[in-house]
């Protein structure tokens, strides 16, 4: 473990015979729990042959710290398990637990299989399906069968409509974003839609205007306008809190939130509406 200012560093290594999107994930999440500690993550994916085993191996034994994996082959797992132990480095099965709880409530025996949860099943094809719709419904695009959508957000710029969308996409909700804008009606369609949920994003004036600022010196524009008055983005906000307000659709303040909370709320409100239809 080595230390830089006041935070300390300690090497995290993901070993995967998949894509170690499940080991990042549970990685990230646990040591989010440690603030004065920033993992150095080692991924090593696709991990399925002793030659593969060994290059991770190597890497290890370098810069030592906790080892988590998921494999499934026994003689990979044993020779992993083995050299960590003579290392004298933790290493963990993250998924051992869950699979040992599943197993006694069900009953059942796993039956293992590499990167199952990647399977190209139905569910696979939903959520490649709701990523096509997303992308093409971005900004406003393609309004003629917003229908279509399980979710529609809208809200002025950037207050995160789109990085939104596309995560909720990732999760299989096909959902389209509307840009609410000063001085262009809202179309009508919008207004009649019966199928999907309409949600307005909002965040504070403050934390919008600089958002903006930020995105116009990404573009090299450093003129004042009225895109980041502060008093203007005001104004926009109350026509989108009017504007939700008189269709009853309802509204999600976005200021501290990020992107995976702003997603979970929206997928909350999906789940009480299919509730309440029953």
């Amino acid at each position: 473990m080595s230390q830089a200012g006041s935070q300390r560093y300690f090497h995290l290594h993901l070993v995967s015979d998949a894509t170690g999107e499940t080991l990042n994930t549970v990685a990230k999440a646990a040591a989010a729990q440690y603030s004065d500690f920033r993992p150095i993550a080692h991924i090593y994916a696709l991990v399925r042959t002793p030659s593969q085993l060994n290059r991770a191996l190597r890497e290890i034994e370098e810069q030592p710290g906790i080892v988590l994996f998921t494999l499934i082959n026994p003689d990979i797992r044993r020779h992993l398990e083995e050299q960590c132990d003579a290392m004298g480095v933790p290493c963990l099965s993250i998924l051992d637990p869950i699979i040992s709880i599943l197993s006694q409530y069900l009953n059942a025996t796993s039956r293992p299989q590499v990167g199952g949860q990647h399977a190209l099943n139905s569910d696979y094809f939903r959520r490649i399906d709701a990523l096509n719709y997303t992308m093409s419904h971005d900004d406003g695009q393609s309004i003629d069968d917003l229908e279509k959508a399980d979710v529609v957000t809208l809200g002025v710029s950037r207050t995160s409509k789109t990085p939104t969308s596309i995560y909720l996409a990732q999760r299989g909700i096909r959902t389209a974003n509307i840009p609410i804008v000063p001085g262009i009606p809202v179309p009508q369609k919008l207004i009649d839609l019966k199928g999907p949920l309409l949600v307005g994003l909002i965040a504070s004036a403050e934390r919008i205007a600089q958002i903006r600022r930020h995105r116009l010196l990404s573009l090299k524009e450093s003129r004042w306008t009225d895109y980041v008055d502060p008093r203007q983005i005001t104004d926009e906000l109350m026509l989108m809190k009017t504007l939700c307000s008189n269709n009853d659709w309802p509204m999600i303040d976005v200021t501290r939130r990020s992107v995976e909370e702003i997603a979970a709320t929206i997928l909350n409100m999906l789940s009480d509406n299919k509730r309440s239809d029953r």
